[in-house]
């Protein structure tokens, strides 16, 4: 199985200090769509793992989130493309989960979901260092988009072999060979 786990915010749509709170404001990146399409007719699964602690915050709820879900869903199924598990952490910081990034839980969700023993070489995509962090402690391959947060993450010191790309589909350039 070629899979791939992407964050959400700041990865496929816009992100925003102020939440994507709702499905008006959730707004795909340009291309970002696309790229999933690409890489699932070139036989990729694609995951999304994403902390969604404006859930615990009471900024949205549930139905709200999955109404962002079902949009993300339907446009990239009309790119030709398909996310076929999406998982989110809904607690804030302060409830020390083990679901919200930079911890594994999420990942380690999606490793039980496709059947996979662990997840050496997956690549995760993330606009921040906690996406990098929770991906590589199950043995993931890091890549650092420059949107969302990413051209913030760049200043920090990055994980060991994280590649840097300008966006998603740049990323699925690389991983399907396209120059």
């Amino acid at each position: 199985m070629k899979l791939i786990v992407l964050d959400r915010d700041g990865v496929i749509n816009e992100d925003s200090d102020a939440y994507v709170k709702s499905v008006d404001e959730w707004i795909p990146l340009p291309g970002s769509l696309e790229a999933i399409a690409r890489l699932c007719k070139a036989g990729w699964t694609v995951a999304v793992a994403t902390n969604q602690s404006g859930l615990a915050r009471g900024m949205f709820d549930a139905d709200a989130l999955e109404a962002m879900h079902r949009k993300m869903q339907r446009l990239a199924t009309e790119q030709g493309g398909h996310i076929e598990l999406v998982v989110h952490c809904p607690h804030a910081p302060e409830d020390h989960c083990d679901c919200r990034k930079p911890r594994p839980g999420l990942f380690r969700t999606i490793a039980g979901h496709f059947h996979l023993a662990d997840l050496d070489g997956v690549p995760v995509v993330g606009d921040s260092l906690r996406d990098l962090q929770a991906g590589i402690s199950q043995g993931c391959t890091p890549y650092l988009v420059r949107t969302g947060k990413g051209e913030k993450t760049l200043k920090s010191a990055l994980p060991t072999g994280t590649q840097v790309f300008p966006n998603l589909s740049a990323v699925a350039d690389h991983l399907l060979g396209t120059p």
